[in-house]
């Protein structure tokens, strides 16, 4: 299952994009964009859950909602 998405990108950073796609580093502008939310997503996936763990230990200490 895949979803379609539209957005704007910044013409310089779709530049940048265009000519690694064209230079062969990726195989097209669908893959690049997917493995660049996927790593996004995993890099940030650790600094959410700290945040959670975070208040969840800030809750049991303080008891607050």
């Amino acid at each position: 299952m895949t979803t379609l998405v539209e957005t704007k990108i910044p013409d310089q950073l779709w530049q940048q994009a265009q000519n690694m796609v064209q230079q062969g580093w990726i195989n097209n502008m669908d893959a690049l964009i997917a493995e660049a939310i996927r790593r996004y997503v995993e890099s940030h996936q650790q600094l959410l859950s700290e945040r959670f763990i975070q208040e969840d230990i800030e809750w049991g200490l303080h008891g607050e909602d």
